[in-house]
């Protein structure tokens, strides 16, 4: 798997991202053959899909896990059914934090293991109906996948990053939509803005869809560890800038940071250059928890660790709930 970040010019309509729009063209032309192909298949269980019109970090997984929160703070038991991104495993096969590695069955899942069941499926009506037949829980959350035609989604959340919004709003490669932005929209239930819009996009979108608007923050535990403490930072997640700009909201010294593409895989050769660079500033080496679990155990007692939730109002937590029981059967209203 090749892992990759945002480019700036996904943010602009500049004569680099002009000139990809031909490919934009064929993505385009794909996706509606893909569309055209899929036969969405109900499930059992009602389905709870998070997921993008944009590819980037815009933190949709702690978005899913702070909907299988409210959830299970409700009375429901959610499962959460991934791709496995960056994994190996084509499944469907439920996630073990103690015996899975994230090459096998991909850091997210790996990730979220440690708090709510995960399985891991290529096919997702086969891992959905793995989920009902295991009997694993009541909800399926399913993280990724509005443009997914397997499987039928009974309500459907787009997560948007508050920064960037749909960027320069143009289909891949020109832009970073995986679809164009009306027909998304014409599909989603809800809108979740991680952090304040400052794109603009929420006064373009239709009135009639919920918007919601919610914070990242990291755990105070692990904040005031890394509070007045000369730290370097390095991450492979979508957005490494907002993980730095974390550590210094918290009161951390950044003594350098190092980006790398999302999901990348660390080598020894990786994580012996950021050792040195490291030692040479002075520092302790931090990074994100989903950059973490894909460490090697060996590396993990050297590594620090900066883990971050959602933050919903209890306002929205309430809207969510009652689109939630209206949407899925599931009265999660008390």
């Amino acid at each position: 798997m090749i892992a990759q970040r945002a480019p700036k010019f996904w943010n602009s309509r500049g004569v680099r991202a002009a000139s990809l729009l031909p490919l934009s063209g064929l993505w385009w032309l794909a996706s509606q053959l893909a569309r055209a192909k899929g036969k969405p298949k109900k499930a059992s269980l009602p389905v709870i899909c998070v997921g993008n019109l944009t590819v980037g970090g815009s933190g949709k997984t702690p978005s899913v896990l702070a909907l299988c929160s409210l959830l299970a703070e409700r009375g429901v038991q959610p499962v959460i059914l991934s791709r496995g991104h960056g994994g190996s495993e084509s499944g469907p096969l439920r996630v073990d934090p103690a015996e899975h590695e994230a090459a096998r069955v991909g850091d997210e899942p790996l990730l979220m293991a440690a708090s709510f069941p995960v399985v891991v499926a290529r096919q997702r009506a086969a891992g959905a109906e793995a989920i009902a037949r295991a009997g694993l829980g009541d909800v399926i959350v399913m993280d990724d996948g509005l443009q997914n035609w397997q499987l039928h989604q009974d309500l459907k959340i787009a997560v948007f990053d508050g920064e960037v919004g749909a960027g320069n709003g143009w289909l891949l490669p020109a832009g970073p939509l995986r679809e164009s932005l009306a027909s998304g929209l014409a599909r989603v239930d809800v809108i979740l803005f991680n952090g304040p819009d400052r794109s603009g996009l929420a006064n373009r979108l239709p009135a009639h869809i919920p918007q919601i608007t919610a914070q990242l923050l990291p755990y105070s535990e692990e904040a005031d560890q890394l509070k007045g403490q000369r730290v370097f930072a390095f991450a492979g997640i979508g957005r490494p800038a907002r993980f730095f700009q974390t550590l210094q909201n918290i009161g951390a010294e950044l003594a350098g940071q190092a980006a790398f593409g999302d999901h990348h895989l660390w080598t020894e050769a990786d994580l012996s250059r950021l050792s040195d660079d490291a030692h040479q500033t002075g520092a302790q080496l931090v990074t994100t928890h989903k950059d973490w679990v894909r460490l090697p155990s060996e590396w993990r007692e050297r590594v620090q660790c900066l883990s971050v939730w959602l933050d919903l109002a209890t306002a929205d937590q309430q809207q969510l709930a009652e689109i939630i029981t209206q949407k899925t059967g599931r009265d999660v209203l008390s």
